[in-house]
């Protein structure tokens, strides 16, 4: 069977890859996982089974590779039960499972919803693990306890540090012993490529399309097949009580149409929990704004503050250039900000 290294280096023979020696350095780290799963050790009489192996948390800037890295693990692991998922994804499944679970009468619904898991998969693949909601924060400790006891190895990249997780979050002094429970559970790496590979493939490429129709349309589907080789799933981020969709998600690449995201009662913590999931963004149909459709405006304003300030990469479509989408009705003085910002994306780098 072809371990990571042999892999990556096949890729990077044919040119699907650039050779880039922090990815290489972690590689060993996925293969020693893998390795020992495939291979565990024999369970002696009257003694218990081998420990679990130690997983991953990778960290780093966006656009290093960690995303890529976290596919060719996932994609070979040879017969080992593993799910690949985003972080976000998971946890709400996991709130889902828990009300389910509540409904036997159970007194802990954590402990059969961690069985259930544990009982399918051997590795647990998140993308993007961030905590930003307090339900999150106040299971995640206990849940990941009953997976690594039950023997489920995590992989998990993220943007942060583990000591940065739930930071100035409300109540995190509950959330500590997790901070704690990943060091001592996951090898901690932190991935230092220079490079910002999703950068470079953004590059000198437009990212503002505009009027509206078939060709708008196509180029906005080339760049998603680009960064995500035309994969996607929707993820759902749960804010306050409320489910906010993002239609197609992949590797921190988001995409929805204007009306998913400001045709409904959406507001700024919501798009504030939608620019901590996306590094990149792709709107499509961005309409002509004014008067007849005042409340989607308003809250396109407040989605693309969020963005700005997050530092996200948009990539739209859009009726008309951002000084001439919102030209008449109450607003129009102060969307000059938003025309301005809109601009602003579209510059060389922008988001790096």
């Amino acid at each position: 069977m072809t371990d990571l290294r042999a892999l990556y280096d096949q890729r990077v023979a044919d040119g699907t890859l650039t050779p880039d020696p922090a990815q290489e350095a972690v590689l060993p780290e996925f293969d020693r996982i893998r390795n020992a799963l495939l291979n565990p050790g024999k369970k002696a009489f009257f003694k218990r089974a081998p420990e679990p192996p130690k997983g991953l948390y990778l960290w780093g800037g966006v656009g290093r590779g960690k995303s890529m890295l976290m596919d060719m693990f996932a994609e070979n692991m040879g017969g080992i039960p593993a799910r690949r998922v985003h972080f976000h994804a998971f946890m709400q499944e996991i709130h889902s499972a828990m009300h389910e679970a509540r409904k036997t009468g159970v007194d802990d619904a954590i402990a059969p919803v961690a069985a259930d898991v544990a009982a399918s998969v051997k590795v647990l693949a998140f993308d993007e693990m961030q905590i930003t909601d307090i339900t999150d924060a106040m299971i995640v400790g206990r849940l990941f306890q009953a997976l690594f006891s039950a023997g489920v190895v995590v992989v998990t990249t993220s943007n942060r540090i583990p000591d940065d997780l739930y930071k100035d979050g409300l109540n995190r002094q509950i959330f500590l012993p997790f901070i704690e429970l990943i060091k001592e559970k996951m090898v901690v790496w932190e991935l230092t490529s220079p490079r910002d590979y999703r950068q470079d493939r953004l590059a000198g490429s437009q990212s503002y399309f505009t009027p509206v129709n078939a060709e708008s349309r196509a180029a906005m589907d080339a760049v998603w097949n680009d960064l995500t080789g035309g994969d996607g799933e929707e993820l759902t981020l749960r804010v306050k009580g409320r489910d906010v969709i993002i239609p197609q998600f992949r590797n921190g690449i988001g995409r929805a149409g204007f009306h998913a995201l400001c045709g409904q009662p959406l507001g700024a913590a919501d798009y504030l929990s939608l620019a901590e999931a996306c590094r990149v963004l792709l709107l499509d149909n961005i309409p002509s704004l004014g008067r007849a459709n005042f409340n989607e405006a308003k809250r396109f304003v407040t989605l693309i503050d969020a963005l700005y300030e997050a530092k996200v990469r948009l990539i739209c479509s859009a009726a008309a250039s951002p000084e001439m989408l919102y030209l008449e009705g109450e607003g129009t003085f102060e969307f000059e900000r938003t025309a301005s910002r809109l601009r602003e994306m579209q510059a060389e780098g922008w988001g790096s």
